[in-house]
């Protein structure tokens, strides 16, 4: 089996941010789909990185998967990386498994060690969209909950990302926290989302404040760029800390692990290096109790397929994420949807990732350039 040709397909869901699909062709009929991570502005950088790589890859077999990773890594890349190329190379992984396991007529998570589990449990995010004060998110959690989840995610900070923030600020968030737990009772989880904006002073304070709401977790206080200061925070407050969204590849989780700087990472599969990746990142966890719960800012479709597939076959997986404003637009384009009941999805049986994707559907959803924050609303907002 040879690669004839890799596709992108960079797409608008009306909302969030532009997907990238990627999706593999091959001379015995066989295809296999990819979805790279993308961001608003930093989503044509990363489909120019898979047409850049596609010309390494046609007549190669798809099936030799790790081999592919190395020489991107030492010779297209030159052994630098960054997040666009980290996310194009994610995408191309995913689709090379998914044609492995329809190659070969299996689950990939068959192929890398077997089911640990038969359903994934998961967590609504992307539900708060709108919600401006502590009452709006109230009713919205409790939308959420009504539907059948039993744990969401959202961040309580108003306002821009800023590194240093005032006591109006710090109060908003915890009074945040408050209406979401008494809007849905004791029993649900809370994750609490930091988008590591903030010194380590005000993560801390606001920290300290809402351990009284019982959160399931804190994520992202600081940047995971000063590892110090990211194992100092976790000390000094009482709730599991989470980080490794904005990290790639096994190198940069090694002194996560050694500095014991985080309880539960949650690398995504979509930038981190694709499904291997994420194994050995999960593998490398386990001695060092850490627990793994991956990130999925991606569709409900073939990003969420991967990580259902890496997360049945790992011991130490807790919870991933679900974006229920994306919902939508993924029953749309996929050709068998995934079904969340009580909190969970169902580990597919299919041959590979486990779900196709409708290109003519692809097709209604044309790619849209966000447009710009002027620099006098930054400077307006301070710094």
């Amino acid at each position: 089996m040879k690669i004839t040709d890799i596709k992108t397909f960079l797409v608008h869901p009306g909302r969030a941010k532009n997907l990238c699909f990627v999706k593999i062709e091959t001379d015995e009929g066989v295809h296999g789909w990819g979805e790279c991570y993308t961001q608003a502005d930093r989503d044509l950088q990363i489909t120019a990185h898979v047409d850049q790589m596609k010309r390494y890859l046609i007549g190669r077999d798809p099936m030799n998967i790790k081999h592919f990773l190395q020489v991107m890594y030492d010779d297209f890349a030159g052994r630098r990386g960054a997040m666009d190329f980290y996310c194009a190379i994610s995408g191309i992984e995913q689709a090379m498994w998914d044609a492995t396991g329809k190659k070969l007529g299996v689950p990939v998570h068959k192929l890398i060690g077997g089911a640990c589990r038969d359903r994934i449990r998961v967590y609504a995010n992307g539900w708060s969209e709108g919600a401006k004060t502590p009452d709006a998110l109230a009713e919205k959690a409790s939308a959420v909950i009504e539907s059948g989840f039993t744990a969401l995610k959202f961040d309580p900070i108003p306002g821009p990302w800023r590194t240093y923030v005032s006591k109006d600020v710090e109060r908003g968030a915890v009074e945040n926290v408050r209406a979401v737990r008494e809007a849905v009772g004791p029993d649900v989880d809370i994750l609490v989302e930091m988008h590591r904006r903030l010194a380590p002073m005000h993560a801390v304070k606001i920290a300290r404040e809402i351990e009284r709401y019982d959160p399931f977790w804190f994520e992202e206080p600081v940047l995971a760029e000063n590892v110090d200061a990211l194992a100092s925070t976790k000390r000094d407050v009482n709730i599991p800390v989470v980080t490794g969204e904005e990290l790639y590849t096994k190198f940069e989780f090694r002194e996560i692990f050694e500095k014991q700087a985080a309880d539960i990472i949650n690398p995504d599969v979509c930038n981190v290096g694709g499904i291997l990746e994420l194994k050995e990142i999960a593998a490398m966890a386990e001695p060092y109790f850490v627990a793994v719960s991956p990130h999925n800012f991606n569709s409900t479709t073939i990003g969420l397929a991967a990580t259902i597939q890496v997360s049945t076959a790992i011991p130490n997986f807790l919870i991933t994420e679900y974006f229920v404003n994306l919902e939508e637009f993924g029953e749309d384009i996929a050709v068998t949807p995934f079904k969340v009941e009580a909190g969970y999805i169902k580990v597919p049986d299919a041959p590979g990732l486990g779900i196709e994707l409708d290109e003519e559907k692809l097709a209604k959803y044309p790619y849209q350039p966000f447009a710009p924050r002027s620099p006098r609303q930054y400077y307006e907002e301070g710094p």
